[in-house]
């Protein structure tokens, strides 16, 4: 299957699937979770497999850069997510649980160089549609809403300018422990912008029918509360 197959139709979902889609550092990850708890619905970050492709190749000594290679890794690897005491999606790779090892910079960066790479989305299409096929479901990434889930009952872009998400960023890692620099992490969210929006396949764009969301302004309650109101609004629609 090409990472820009369409999904296989389905009957009526009863209930949605939501996309979110944004750059880096604009808190999708956040808010998806916040909402997907709030709706009860499951939650699938998409990032996090690529992340997992990143750190799986780095520890076997595959090249970001071999999309063939990479697309064969990650066709093998055994992705699974389970979730913690707080409704944290965690990412295991057979087995283990990786999320912390995921969750620096170095991978942030590596997640971005292989999901460039056809073959990597293609390997990871079938499975994120799977997950989420059913409806009643939040996924979060950069191609939810026009690769992976087009016909998807809401799609919200989310957006934020690259200081205010470089801030969030620092914030997070802070939280978890982790000493960092906010020019440091500014200048990776510019670049990571720069090359997710360029790439060739799949770059970083709003669907034609998504809801555009900027979120500079607003904090982490008010941008779910406005996603949960869009959720009723789009599933209102659908009955």
């Amino acid at each position: 299957m090409s990472a820009t197959s369409e999904p296989t139709a389905s009957p009526q979902r009863v209930r949605a699937v939501v996309a979110i889609d944004g750059p880096a550092g604009v808190g999708k990850s956040s808010a998806a979770q916040r909402l997907a708890q709030r709706l009860g619905y499951v939650l699938v970050d998409t990032g996090a497999l690529y992340r997992g492709v990143a750190l799986s190749a780095r520890e076997a000594g595959v090249s970001w850069d071999d999309g063939a290679a990479l697309g064969r890794l990650a066709a093998g690897l055994d992705f699974t997510f389970t979730m913690d005491a707080t409704g944290v999606p965690r990412l295991h790779v057979a087995g283990i649980d990786r999320e912390s090892d995921i969750r620096n910079p170095a991978i942030a960066r590596g997640a971005s160089d292989v999901s460039r790479h056809p073959e990597v989305r293609a390997a990871l299409l079938g499975l994120q549609r799977k997950l989420g096929e059913g409806g009643g479901v939040v996924l979060e990434g950069r191609d939810i809403g026009t690769v992976v889930f087009p016909d998807a009952e809401l799609k919200v872009f989310l957006t934020a300018s690259a200081e205010e998400r470089a801030r969030r960023r620092v914030g997070d890692m802070k939280q978890r422990g982790q000493e960092v620099d906010f020019q440091e992490i500014l200048r990776s969210i510019e670049a990571r912008d720069a090359q997710d929006s360029s790439r060739a396949v799949a770059p970083l764009k709003p669907a034609e029918d998504a809801v555009l969301l900027e979120t500079s302004c607003m904090n982490l309650e008010q941008v779910v509360a406005h996603l949960v109101e869009l959720v009723r609004d789009a599933t209102s629609t659908h009955e």
